[in-house]
């Protein structure tokens, strides 16, 4: 074979080589998990608040408590989310069951409803009712995984704070080229999570209010809900809708039933269609395509670290590229 053609022996090792690589990267990732994801984590949110870094930059305040000042907007503010999705994730427990007693009751009635098939009803209730159990985490399981998850958030804060320490040094030693690119990529990352972050508070209450308004119970859980679940482009629409939909089935009947849902897909059309794209700007419109799959990869890798981390990474990765072929469009201009 001529090593010269396109599909040459040099070229398959080349593919080969890069494939082996790849499956090697991946493996490290999934091994270095309890490490790796908050360390990303960490550099996600020291990117994410380039703005507050910016703005402490331009009061004359030292590298260093702009660094601690950042860190403590970041732990007040995760504190704050927790301290507001704590009782809303207890009303969502309690409303889980009532949805499962609901669903219960139908795939009874549709199971007696059908001959021959009250022995795979009981056997069905047994081993859900086994599934559940072995859901359940156990006290001694709550135990192990509390000094696990300190320790990642102790690195992910840790990551935080000496990221937004020293970048600048870091920067500075890659060269002004590089530094300009990466500056320019950390702006986009944090400019379109924090429109996001506005963008799905919005969506939050608007679902909120109009789930109020129809008599859906509990409507600042399903606000919440659509707030998070928007930030999982796709995925999370998709299971707000499902999620609507047994709502609608629980409480309303006839064409009642598919207002939850309906609602929410227009609200989320506006949202995607419209609001996003105005705030966030074309020239960060993401292939669909690469944002679902980046997502899936992310929530497969690292679970929900790896789903929240997804995005503003590709967001960075595509803002580097796109530098990159302007830089390089630029330089073929002048040659011409």
């Amino acid at each position: 074979m001529d090593d010269r053609s396109p599909f040459g022996r040099a070229d398959l090792q080349t593919v080969c080589l890069i494939a082996i690589a790849s499956i090697a990267c991946i493996g490290a990732l999934k091994f270095g998990q309890a490490v790796l994801a908050p360390i990303v984590l960490g550099l996600t949110l020291a990117t994410v608040l380039t703005p507050a870094m910016r703005l402490m930059a331009r009061l004359n305040l030292p590298h260093v408590v702009g660094a601690l000042g950042a860190l403590v907007f970041a732990v007040v503010a995760l504190a704050l989310i927790a301290l507001w999705a704590g009782p809303i994730m207890m009303e969502l427990v309690n409303v889980l069951p009532r949805v499962s007693d609901h669903l219960r009751t139908w795939m009874s009635d549709l199971t007696l409803a059908l001959r021959g098939l009250e022995a795979l009803e009981g056997q069905l209730a047994e081993r859900g009712e086994e599934a559940m159990e072995e859901a359940m985490p156990t006290v001694i399981d709550a135990l192990w995984l509390a000094p696990n998850l300190m320790a990642q958030a102790l690195i992910a804060l840790g990551t935080l704070f000496f990221c937004l320490l020293t970048r600048s040094d870091i920067y500075d030693w890659l060269g002004p080229r590089a530094r300009r690119r990466l500056t320019t990529a950390d702006r986009a990352v944090s400019h379109y999570f924090v429109t996001i972050a506005a963008v799905n508070a919005t969506l939050g209450m608007a679902v909120a209010a109009a789930l109020t308004v129809m008599g859906v119970p509990d409507p600042m859980v399903w606000g919440a809900a659509a707030f998070l679940l928007n930030f999982v482009l796709y995925l999370g629409p998709a299971i707000m809708v499902v999620s609507l939909l047994i709502a609608g089935m629980t409480h309303f009947s006839g064409g009642m039933v598919l207002l939850p849902p309906a609602v929410f897909l227009v609200l989320n059309l506006i949202e995607a269609q419209f609001v996003t794209p105005t705030f966030v700007g074309r020239r960060l419109s993401l292939n669909p395509l690469a944002v679902f799959l980046a997502i899936v990869f992310g929530l497969w890798l690292w679970g929900p670290v790896g789903g929240i981390v997804a995005l503003p990474i590709l967001v960075w990765a595509y803002v580097l590229i796109t530098e990159e072929n302007e830089a390089r469009r630029a330089l073929e201009r002048r040659a011409a």
